[in-house]
């Protein structure tokens, strides 16, 4: 079969699958690279670690490629959002990627909300004024040092990298890309001359914004070697990570929206032009030039219960459960946890032990239980964590119907939806049937059918919906959806009343956190 190479560099792992017209993931490697967490607050990716995980998993993808007798007609990309790095004029990096998670920018989101300006901001570039933002991280690197980010000859992300790598060239970036960073108008379609003049930097040290279909010239000659790849084999310049999981898991039609519930999670809906939400919760990036994306990103996902895991289940003095056991500790806990009613006896989690993005976009939000009786044993404290999860999707979900966005059905992918628990528990809490996909690898699925997309296979992208596989949809129990409305009220009163008292407490700790 003819395949193309979807290419997923994320925050811990460049993913690499290849895919044909129908649709159906056929093989899959992966290199994984650590999360460096030297201070508090800080979250970085060692630069040149990442752009040879590109090479060593795009490798690795097309010798399985070729072993199945598959031919690799194309590679697509897909790349985290929200990472900030320095790179020379060849795009060789000249320090750390700060990620999405690094928190030092947080002072610099805050400034701009009491300014007045972070409103305007967000409803040109479609990106939330939070610490995650390069606009943002821009800012705090001028405030250390303005001769150093001025002079630097480039400035980009994750998919900047991969792009140098494995392509060189001139500076370019795709449009989703560049609607993740908060320096690009979504509407004019340029870089803002304001969020440049706030982050110190020119629109060429950024690069030429292209269409994500765009096909560059191919592999550089010593990757094409190096993977075994004709030179000439065509490369998508693709999208961000979170806007080609909608594609993959076959959510692009109106009122489907598309659930990623792994460590963290998010809710998207793609829309047929840029819409800002006038309440500020949600983002709007880029899929096509026609299709958009709005939705929210929370912190907090399946890593609750893997906290729980180690908080609750752990002796004290043992060592921390690792990988398969670490997994099965967690089912075991979400097992004990299905045997709770709804609502978890009257017990409230805020689930920000990540802090939280959408819908509150707030940096210093810490977790908190709320209700605490007695009678509250392990279980009730893990119900009322994935509660807490579901119930900040469903904000999101009630941010969509503020902004005239309609959502009838929800597919899930990730891999917390392995779980019965978190699939009832997100159904009742949005109140809407939700279908798990068949394959977990929805982002490199959605930059595989990009890529075929673009290299003229697969002329319309709405087919995707239709030829990605989902499972039966599981029902919103009506008691349990009942009782989830009544305590989302609660949920946002709380998180009102205690923002202060929260952000107080993380701003007395230096306690070293992992941000993932």
């Amino acid at each position: 079969m003819d395949v193309v190479v979807g290419l997923d560099s994320g925050t811990t792992a460049t993913k690499a699958v290849t895919a044909g017209v129908d649709a159906r993931v056929r093989d899959l490697a992966s290199v994984g690279y650590p999360l460096l967490v030297p201070a508090p607050g800080r979250a970085e990716l060692d630069a040149a670690r990442l752009q040879r995980a590109a090479v060593e998993a795009l490798t690795a993808i097309t010798a399985l490629a070729r072993d199945r007798g598959d031919r690799v007609v194309g590679v697509a990309l897909s790349a985290a959002m929200h990472g900030l790095v320095p790179m020379d004029g060849d795009g060789a990096p000249l320090g750390p990627l700060l990620t999405w998670a690094d928190a030092r920018a947080a002072e610099w989101a805050n400034a701009l909300v009491a300014d007045g300006r972070a409103a305007a901001l967000h409803a040109r570039t479609g990106t939330p004024v939070h610490a995650m933002s390069p606009l943002v991280k821009l800012s705090w690197e001028r405030a250390q040092d303005p001769a150093r980010v001025a002079s630097t000859p480039r400035w980009g992300g994750v998919k900047e990298l991969v792009l140098a790598v494995l392509c060189g060239g001139p500076p370019v970036v795709d449009r989703s890309v560049a609607s993740t960073t908060g320096l690009y108008d979504v509407r004019a379609g340029r870089w803002d001359d304001e969020a440049l003049a706030i982050a110190g930097v020119r629109a060429g040290q950024l690069g030429e914004v292209l269409p994500t279909t765009a096909v560059l010239p191919g592999l550089r000659p010593e990757v094409a070697a190096a993977t075994g790849l004709p030179a000439g084999t065509p490369v998508v310049i693709g999208a961000a990570d979170g806007v080609l999981a909608n594609l993959g898991i076959g959510a692009v039609r109106p009122e489907v929206a598309a659930v990623s519930l792994g460590t963290s999670g998010a809710m998207r809906v793609v829309v047929p032009a840029p819409t800002v939400d006038p309440g500020r919760r949600l983002f709007c990036y880029a899929l096509t030039d026609e299709q958009w994306v709005v939705g929210g990103a929370v912190n907090n996902g399946g890593s609750v219960v893997r906290w729980a895991s180690h908080a609750l289940a752990v002796e004290p003095g043992h060592p921390e459960p690792q990988g398969e056991e670490a997994d099965a500790l967690d089912a075991r806990l979400l097992e004990e946890a299905a045997t709770v009613p709804a609502g978890s006896a009257g017990l409230l989690c805020l689930p920000y032990l990540l802090g939280e993005r959408a819908p509150w976009w707030r940096s210093g939000l810490r977790g908190a239980y709320i209700g605490l009786r007695r009678e509250h044993r392990r279980a009730h404290l893990v119900r009322a964590a994935v509660e807490g999860v579901c119930q900040q999707l469903a904000l999101v979900r009630d941010a969509f119907a503020a902004t005239d966005v309609p959502v009838c059905e929800v597919r899930a992918t990730g891999g917390a939806v392995a779980s019965p628990l978190w699939v009832r528990t997100l159904a009742a809490a949005l109140d809407l049937p939700v279908r798990v996909a068949d394959s977990p690898e929805g982002t490199g699925l959605g930059a595989c059918l990009l890529g075929l997309h673009a290299l003229g296979a697969l002329p319309d992208l709405d087919e995707a919906t239709a030829l990605v596989r989902v499972h039966d949809p599981v029902e919103p129990d009506p008691a349990e959806a009942a009782v989830y409305r009544e305590l989302r009220s609660l949920v946002e009163r709380s998180t009102e009343a205690l923002t202060g008292v929260l952000t107080a407490l993380d701003a007395l700790d230096d306690t070293p956190v992992d941000p993932l």
